[in-house]
């Protein structure tokens, strides 16, 4: 398997119209599934639905759970989107798909738990497929999750690695370690020379194997993400926490800001192709802190954290 393959102009398997329903049948259906999951495990906020469309062609639902028991902000959003032509981000790889129109649909979703000993964590799984008049289209998937915590346990490490790594094994024994490697290298901020959190999953460009094979892959990183990420924040929510560490984790979540609005690919493309605003932004926290010049003290359990900041084989890992 090549690294972040790209999508190439040679004949595809062209998906027809039952395949792009189901795909998009399955997205809804996820959006449902964990909205109801993350609604349960609350226990006292629910989602609300604001439906949306887009003038230049599609739309999507937005959910947002906010001020609730376990979660402060919860989106997952859902969107399918079309148009004339591919926007930048899409085609700064690719540029003979430059002019090309489009359709792109999507599951994205942020948590963000009240506890700062409760990580926040991120999916995204989507498909684009750039029309020409007078080529076949071409298609390709993407996505990946990711966890970002404030006070780092290994064990929860270890698990949202391992059920990574399971929902991949089925594909090839190179995915995960391809995947989780790919995700290293994106959800990194330059500027700080810092990881965002703690890694997971991420591809982009996949098309090299068949529509199915691929739809079947996206299915198996959207179905393990609950999996991957309720234990974790069941064993962490009930657990005591001070005002230091709950300061700890807005300032923490600047680097999220940061990363989101400087880095981040899907919330370029959503900005670039005339995307919903709110719906785009909503992967933000809703509390945030910055301070200049700050640096853990040596040995606290803040600085606990800057030991994970770098890749490394987490299943391997004895200790932080």
């Amino acid at each position: 398997m090549n690294n972040t393959p790209t999508p190439s102009s040679s004949p595809q398997d062209t998906p027809g119209e039952n395949d792009i329903a189901a795909v998009k049948r399955y997205l809804q259906n996820l959006q449902r599934h964990i909205c109801d999951a993350f609604e349960q495990l609350d226990g006292q906020a629910s989602f609300q639905r604001d439906s949306w469309q887009r003038e230049q062609g599609g739309g999507g639902v937005t959910m947002v759970l906010r001020n609730g028991r376990v979660f402060e902000q919860a989106g997952v959003a859902f969107s399918h989107i079309h148009g004339p032509e591919l926007p930048k981000p899409a085609t700064a790889a690719r540029p003979e798909l430059a002019g090309c129109g489009f359709q792109a649909m999507g599951v994205s979703l942020v948590i963000h738990p009240n506890n700062p000993l409760a990580p926040t964590s991120h999916m995204n799984i989507r498909l684009f497929i750039a029309e020409a008049a007078d080529k076949k289209p071409i298609w390709w998937f993407g996505g990946g999750y990711d966890l970002t915590p404030y006070y780092p346990f290994l064990e929860d490490i270890r698990h949202w690695h391992q059920t990574a790594k399971s929902a991949c094994e089925p594909f090839g024994a190179e995915v995960y370690p391809e995947y989780k490697s790919y995700c290293d290298r994106y959800f990194y901020l330059r500027h700080r020379d810092e990881t965002r959190g703690v890694g997971g999953l991420f591809f982009d460009d996949l098309n090299h194997w068949p529509f199915a094979t691929s739809f079947d892959f996206l299915q198996a990183v959207g179905d393990s993400y609950l999996p991957a990420y309720l234990p974790i924040v069941e064993q962490r929510e009930q657990q005591p926490y001070t005002q230091q560490q709950r300061d700890f984790q807005l300032y923490r979540r600047g680097r999220y800001v940061e990363f989101n609005l400087l880095y981040d690919r899907g919330t370029l493309f959503g900005l670039q192709s005339d995307g919903r605003t709110e719906s785009i932004l909503m992967s933000l926290p809703p509390l945030v802190s910055w301070r200049y010049n700050w640096q853990p003290e040596a040995d606290s359990q803040e600085a606990q954290l800057y030991k994970c900041l770098s890749p490394r084989d987490w299943l391997a890992a004895e200790s932080i």
